[in-house]
C-alpha cells in the first residue's frame, strides 16, 4: 500500500531526508519513529503530497505522489502534527465542509460524518464551535476529518498529542480497530504506544532509516554483542559468515575506547534464537583465530527503548564516519 524508494529531500545544503526506502503492506500498522529533526514529518508530508521530494519515488495505493497527487489524496487520510482547523465553524459544520472538499458523495455524506463523529467520540461536542474546544477535542476533530472519505491509508502524525490518559487509551483502541480495514503509518514519541498499537517499527535518524523491524522480532530472543580490536570491515566479514548468524549491525564503541579507530563493535543475531549460546562461543573462537583482541562478548535482550536509543546513536556514528571518509 505504501512503497518508498530512495526518497530524499534537501533544502540547499541541509539534508532533511536522505535515501529513505521502506514499504507498508495492506492492513499493517507501522510506527515511524525518530528524534526531533530526524525527518519523520518531512517524510509524511512527501507521502501526502504536501512537499515535493528532491529525488526518489513514493507510491500510495498504486499511485505516484509526483505523477498522480490528486489520486493519492483520495486514498489517504492525513492527520498532521498541528491540526489545521477553522475555529469559527462548529464541529459538524466543519466536517460537512471537509467532506465536500474530499468529494464524499452527497448520498453518503451524512452517514460518513456521523460515523467519523461516533468513532472519535465527538457526539457531545458536535454542535460546539471548534475554537472553543480543548486541545484534545481539536485533535479528535482532526482525526475525524482524516476518516471522512474512508481512505485506504491513514497517515497520523502524533495522533495522541494533547490528549488525557483516558482519551489516549480510546484513540489507541480506535487505531487498532481501524487497522483491521486500513493501512496505518503513524508517528509518535511515545514508545509504549508503538508497542501497544503497531506491528512494526521504522526508525529514522539523521534523515536515514536506522532500523526497520517487526515488534515481534525486535523483542524476541537475544543477540550477541562483540567488541574487537581489529579492522572493522574484516571483522564484520567474519561475523557475517559465521554459521548460525542471522543478521549483523554495527554498534557505537563505548567507554575508554570510544575514540579508538582500531576498535569496532557489532551486534550479531542468531538465525535460531535457541542457539545463541553456541553462536557466542563460535564468535569467540573465530575472533581469536584471526589474531584479533576480543575486548567484550555479551548477550543482550533489547527493549524498544534500548533499540531506539542505540539505532539513533549508531546512525550518528555512521554519519560521522561517512563525513570523515
Amino acid at each position: 500500500m505504501i512503497e518508498v524508494e530512495h526518497l530524499s529531500k534537501r533544502y540547499g545544503a541541509v539534508r532533511a531526508v536522505e535515501g529513505v526506502s521502506f514499504s507498508v503492506g495492506r492492513g499493517e500498522i507501522v510506527g515511524l519513529l525518530g528524534p526531533n529533526g530526524a525527518g519523520k514529518s518531512t517524510t509524511m508530508k512527501i507521502l501526502t503530497t504536501y512537499l515535493m521530494p528532491t529525488s526518489g519515488r513514493a507510491r500510495l495505493a498504486g499511485h505516484d505522489v509526483l505523477d498522480e497527487p490528486l489520486a493519492v489524496r483520495r486514498k489517504v487520510g492525513y492527520l498532521p502534527e498541528s491540526v489545521p482547523l477553522y475555529p469559527e465553524m462548529r464541529v459538524r459544520e466543519f466536517l460537512r465542509f471537509r467532506s465536500r472538499l474530499k468529494d464524499v458523495p452527497g448520498s453518503r455524506r451524512r452517514a460518513a460524518i456521523d460515523d467519523a463523529i461516533q468513532m472519535t467520540g465527538l457526539e457531545d461536542v458536535a454542535h460546539r464551535v471548534v475554537g472553543n474546544l480543548s486541545k484534545g477535542y481539536k485533535q479528535r476533530v482532526g482525526l475525524a476529518d482524516a476518516l471522512l472519505s474512508d481512505p485506504d491509508i491513514l497517515i497520523l502524525d502524533e495522533p495522541t498529542a494533547g490528549l488525557d490518559p483516558i482519551q489516549i487509551g480510546e484513540v489507541r483502541e480506535l487505531i487498532r480497530e481501524l487497522g483491521k480495514r486500513h493501512t496505518i503509518l503513524l508517528s509518535t514519541h511515545i514508545l509504549p504506544e508503538v508497542e501497544i498499537v503497531c506491528g512494526r517499527v521504522v526508525i529514522i535518524a539523521r534523515g536515514r532509516i536506522a532500523l526497520d523491524e517487526s515488534l515481534e522480532k525486535l523483542k524476541a530472543g537475544q543477540a550477541v554483542e562483540v567488541e574487537v580490536r581489529g579492522p572493522s570491515d574484516a571483522v564484520r566479514g567474519v561475523l557475517e559468515t559465521s554459521p548460525g548468524a542471522g543478521g549483523i549491525r554495527k554498534l557505537a564503541v563505548e567507554g575508554a575506547a570510544a575514540g579508538d579507530p582500531g576498535v569496532c563493535a557489532f551486534e550479531v543475531r542468531a538465525r535460531d534464537e535457541q542457539a545463541v549460546e553456541e553462536l557466542r562461543e563460535l564468535i569467540a573462537r573465530r575472533v581469536v583465530q584471526n589474531g584479533w583482541a576480543l575486548r567484550r562478548l555479551d548477550l543482550s535482550r533489547s527493549s524498544l527503548e534500548e533499540r531506539f536509543v542505540r539505532a539513533v546513536r549508531d546512525a550518528v556514528v555512521v554519519d560521522h564516519e561517512g563525513e570523515a571518509a
